[in-house]
């Protein structure tokens, strides 16, 4: 037998010309490698709310270890293990900001302001991606505060101006007076105050403010759910019989703070009102199936909460909202 192999051989041995640059008769094409492009998160989300449009907006995020953010009076590996268990890092966490706007038709109301330019530069991109989303700044008819934090308030002003000039801005009184007298503040939240004072206090002859649960504009009311922050109060949003519990901080994690409502959280003001609120809120959101939308939810931030024994998870919504 010959041993020897021809050109001809080959071609029939292995197909054709693309073999053949295997044995470099036929130059093969070199391409480059396309570059690495990083993460890319979705930062928009509009959806039907009966006769209502929503939508959600990714002010920005930051990333920090869970502990001792999250249940700091116990140990350590208890976080650990709860998050393994839900298949995410122990030692690491996204935290999102989402805005919501609300069209009622009539007005456009906005929940909350974000962190503002200059906080962080992962965030304070809410009216960068209002622009993207159609709407202006000029167009918002009523900005809704949940509560004082800093990243709720901190795009109220563009340098010593409103940042949403026509808007009448709606507060909590609870939480207004507070921040405003300034009385027992406590160390880590000395800063937030004077931030307050800057920002949103200019604002209180012109706004409107809630004591317990009223409405704001039609179809949306207030849901006094103290404790995150002395005056926090959540917002319900119905149109044609589709209801939307807009929580603000009520939880600040979907697994944490959601599975283990009585975990304290080192943001929150009062932390014993603060779990006594979530644990009625998130019982409200699963005995009466609302959907609900977080601010610090995973992005969209839209879902359901669900009973899992004698606790809760976070369901996210799929496409429901898009029919």
């Amino acid at each position: 037998m010959d041993d020897r192999i021809n050109r001809r051989d080959v071609l029939k041995l292995t197909g054709g010309a693309a073999s053949l640059a295997a044995f470099g008769t036929v130059p093969a094409k070199v391409q480059a490698a396309a570059p690495m492009q990083g993460v890319l998160r979705p930062e928009i989300y509009r959806f039907k709310l009966g006769a209502f449009e929503v939508t959600n907006i990714l002010d920005g995020i930051v990333q920090r270890p869970p502990y001792p953010t999250f249940a700091g009076n116990l140990p350590a590996a208890m976080v650990e293990e709860l998050a393994k268990a839900n298949g995410v890092p122990g030692n690491n966490y996204e935290q999102t900001y989402v805005n919501t706007i609300v069209n009622t038709g009539r007005e456009l109301v906005l929940f909350d302001t974000g962190n503002g330019r200059g906080r962080n530069p992962t965030v304070g991109r809410l009216t960068e991606l209002m622009d993207k989303a159609g709407y202006k700044p000029e167009q918002i008819d009523v900005v809704v505060i949940t509560h004082g934090h800093p990243d709720h308030i901190g795009g109220l002003m563009t340098g010593d101006k409103p940042t949403f000039a026509n808007a009448r801005t709606v507060f909590g009184e609870a939480e207004f007076d507070f921040w405003r007298k300034g009385e027992n503040v406590r160390e880590a939240r000395k800063a937030n105050r004077e931030q307050f004072m800057k920002v949103a206090v200019p604002l209180g002859d012109k706004a409107t403010f809630v004591k317990t649960e009223s409405e704001v504009a039609p179809g949306i009311r207030s849901v006094p759910s103290f404790g995150h922050s002395p005056g926090h109060m959540a917002y319900h949003v119905e149109s044609n019989g589709q209801r939307l519990l807009i929580w603000g901080d009520v939880a600040n994690h979907y697994i944490f703070a959601v599975q283990r409502p009585d975990w304290p959280g080192s943001f929150d003001d009062n932390p014993d009102a603060a779990v006594a609120s979530r644990k009625r809120v998130l019982e409200m959101a699963a005995t009466e199936q609302l959907a609900v939308t977080g601010y610090h939810m995973p992005f969209p931030a839209l879902g359901f909460i669900e009973k899992s024994g004698t606790s809760y998870r976070w369901v996210p919504a799929t496409y429901q909202f898009n029919l």
